[in-house]
Order: C-alpha cells, then sequence, then structure tokens
C-alpha cells in the first residue's frame, strides 16, 4: 500500500504572508481609547470640539498652577519698563529646585501681611545679607559699599531715592524697589511695617521674565548689568551692626 504522505493544501488563512490578510493596524489597548473617547463625546454636549476645549482648559491651568502664571501690571510703580495694562509671563519655576531671586530680578509677590492684601510686582534690589543705603554722594544707591547703576531702567528724572535708607537685609528676604520710585510704595515705604519693609523669598511667585500684552510691547525682561558688579555680603560682617 502506497504510505506516502500526500500533500494536503496549506490552509492559507493563516499564512502570514496571505496578501489577502490584512492585518489590523489598532492593538486591544488603542481601540479600547478610541472606545471611550467616543463614549465620553457622546455624553459631552458639543462633542469632540467641547472635549478639545475641556482639555485644553485643563492644559492651561494645570501652567498656570505650576509652570507660567500670567500677571497684569496694575500701577505705573515699573514705567517705562512696564506700563499700565501690560500683561507679564511670570515664570513659576524659576527659584524652585534650589535657585534663589538675584539683584536685578523683578519678581512678583503676595504681599499680604507686608504691603497689602495683594500681589505686587517689583525689582529686587538686596538679598539676604545684603548691607543696602541710599544715597552716595553722587545720589546712588549703594549695596554691600558698591554703587549701582540704575540708569538704564530708572524712570527719566527720577532719583534712586528722595527717602535716605540704611537697611540690613535678614537671610530669606528681600528688599525690593520699583523702577518709577516717585510713584512707587515699596520696601522704602514699609520699613516701620511688620517685616520692616523686605518681603521673604517664600512669598515669591515668580520671575517675571516676558512682556506678552500688548504685542507690540513684546520684550523678554533681562537683569540689567548694574547688579553685576556688586560684590557678595561679606559672611564676617555682622548684620545687626550694618547700619554703623
Amino acid at each position: 500500500m502506497d504510505t506516502e504522505a500526500q500533500p494536503t493544501e496549506r490552509d492559507r488563512s493563516s499564512s502570514p504572508s496571505d496578501p489577502g490578510v490584512i492585518p489590523d493596524p489598532e492593538g486591544p489597548e488603542e481601540r479600547s481609547r478610541f472606545a471611550l473617547v467616543a463614549r465620553i463625546t457622546q455624553w459631552l454636549p458639543g462633542g469632540r470640539i467641547s472635549l478639545t476645549l475641556v482639555i485644553c482648559l485643563l492644559f492651561s491651568l494645570l501652567l498656570n498652577l505650576f509652570v507660567v502664571k500670567p500677571f497684569q501690571i496694575p500701577s505705573g510703580s515699573m514705567e517705562n519698563g512696564l506700563r499700565i495694562g501690560d500683561r507679564v509671563l511670570v515664570n513659576r519655576l524659576a527659584y524652585r529646585f534650589g535657585a534663589e531671586p538675584r539683584r536685578g530680578d523683578v519678581v512678583v509677590f503676595d504681599g499680604t501681611g507686608y504691603f497689602g492684601n495683594a500681589d505686587y510686582v517689583k525689582r529686587v534690589v538686596g538679598v539676604g545679607g545684603d548691607h543696602v543705603v541710599c544715597c552716595d554722594k553722587e545720589g546712588r544707591i549703594q549695596v554691600n559699599g558698591r554703587p549701582v547703576d540704575e540708569s538704564t531702567f530708572l524712570y527719566p528724572g527720577d532719583s534712586p531715592s528722595t527717602v535716605p535708607f540704611d537697611v540690613a537685609v535678614p537671610d530669606g528676604t528681600l528688599f525690593v524697589l520699583g523702577d518709577h520710585r516717585s510713584d512707587s510704595s515699596d520696601s522704602r515705604d514699609h520699613l516701620g511695617s511688620p517685616g520692616g519693609g523686605m518681603i521673604p523669598v517664600d512669598a515669591v511667585i515668580g520671575r517675571a521674565d516676558w512682556i506678552a500684552w500688548p504685542f507690540d510691547h513684546l520684550t523678554r525682561l533681562h537683569r540689567p548689568s548694574g547688579y553685576a558688579r556688586v560684590p557678595e555680603a561679606s559672611t564676617a560682617s555682622d548684620p545687626a551692626g550694618a547700619h554703623g
């Protein structure tokens, strides 16, 4: 008897090279995801458009809470650099992960308990340990014995200060001034208030990095060079005796 195995026709439906079989490009997870989106859009009034708007809104809220916060300039205290109605973008991550505010930075901070129950925008003039004095014989502010050239940002016609002061900035705080000194309520005006006019670093919301609106005023805010030559406060100096 012929026992030779007879060739049988191969099941073409299982052949991976069968051109008649179209592979499913979507795996089970992908199909489940699309099904979930479809159910949400059916439930949500407005369908996909509303879903897109909700996602954008959530993204905007997260961005505002953790990364960038828009802030509208409420007064002329920072003119001419920042004008009333300008919208600035505040970098909320600038002073995270160990970074600290630096002299010359424009910062937005919560003034509750120090300046008033509102957010404020000012320029950092002194940081913890600094000795800030106004004014020298030429009418300039001195920080740690070095005069600061404020001509690049000070409001035209303003003097650095008409109010003399001589302060030691405690660690963990900031001494802040507006660029439009004659129209700014700042650390000078609160020397007798709780905190002595100083702003805790913890009260800083972030650093103002950009003027975003109006578009014709779109500008990146840079730290002025006038503070570059200010020496660090001497670790050997006694802040309590800085007034002389």
